[in-house]
């Protein structure tokens, strides 16, 4: 199949509406600003008239118009997607992005029907950067390397395999960002969501380092994994500002602060492309370095071959 420039370049542009659609969608949480807006899926009552943007409307109403923007974008890469990629699964990834993002709005409309539960209000911070993911492997599966070029591959005789860290790195990061938005949704207290922390520090770390160590030489393994690592220092700097200024210095406070909303929103940011690029090295490493296991041969001998 040939390389597509357009088609990658509008799904890179998906990506990065979907990632200011996440930081819109922290700026409501953290200005709790969630009811500012009470009905769905009008704005007072009209489905296209910009209301009056004074106070946490600003914040709620455009969340919702760059929620809609990044909804139409999606329906045109699913449909471009099906038309001018000829591989089945990527087709089949393009449909599962669009029914999350439908998903996504109508979990974003619940919360506010339901007045901000926080087992919804969760859900639906947790699948925003589902889809944020998706958007990001379409990416990369639409670009000129995934396309054209032939996969440097070298086999993986290690236990745990470098696979099996970065689904495992992906799992303790959909842990924290869970148990991150029970807490900002006043659904559970903070301890769980810090004591979490070092856990998915040490994961990732054991992830990058490994990923470093022994297959550096593979460009597009060691490129995510230093970034992995970049943003995991960085992550945990911001979770610990925002502990700071939410919960130590500002448990007291009558509105949301402006250190408080910098540091959450800051942090929430830097959450979503960890687990992006989490993403992006378990799909690079499972291209380029695919399990090896041994097979018997008829002699009684052993040859390893990739899984």
């Amino acid at each position: 199949m040939p390389y597509n420039r357009a088609h990658h370049r509008f799904a890179i542009f998906t990506a990065g509406a979907t990632f200011c659609l996440l930081i819109a969608g922290a700026l409501v949480t953290s200005n709790d600003a969630g009811l500012s807006v009470p009905d769905w899926p009008t704005s007072f009552g009209s489905l296209y008239k910009i209301p009056h943007m004074i106070g946490g409307v600003r914040f709620e109403h455009t969340h919702r118009m760059i929620a809609e923007f990044v909804g139409v974008l999606t329906v045109v890469l699913a449909i471009w997607t099906w038309r001018v990629d000829k591989r089945r699964w990527i087709k089949a990834l393009a449909v599962g992005a669009l029914g999350t993002v439908v998903a996504q709005g109508v979990l974003g409309g619940l919360t506010v029907l339901f007045y901000l539960p926080p087992l919804i209000s969760s859900a639906h911070a947790a699948l925003a950067q589902t889809f944020f993911c998706i958007a990001v492997a379409i990416a990369v599966f639409t670009g000129r390397r995934w396309v054209e070029e032939v996969p440097e591959v070298e086999l993986d005789s290690r236990r745990p395999s470098l696979i099996t860290l970065t689904l495992l790195s992906i799992l303790v990061l959909y842990v924290q960002l869970i148990l991150g938005a029970m807490f900002r949704h006043h659904g559970m207290s903070w301890w769980p969501h810090v004591v979490n922390a070092p856990v998915a520090a040490l994961v990732l770390t054991w992830t990058a380092v490994r990923a470093l160590a022994v297959y550096a030489r593979i460009e597009a393994v060691r490129r995510p994994a230093i970034l992995l690592l970049g943003l995991l220092i960085t992550q945990l700097c911001l979770g610990f500002v925002a502990f700071l200024t939410r919960v130590a210095w500002g448990r007291d406070a009558v509105q949301p602060e402006l250190p408080m909303v910098i540091s959450t929103v800051a942090h929430v940011a830097v959450g979503a492309l960890l687990l992006a690029t989490a993403v992006v090295l378990a799909i690079q490493v499972w291209r380029h370095v695919p399990v090896a296991f041994a097979e018997r041969v008829p002699e009684g001998g052993r040859r390893v071959v990739a899984a």
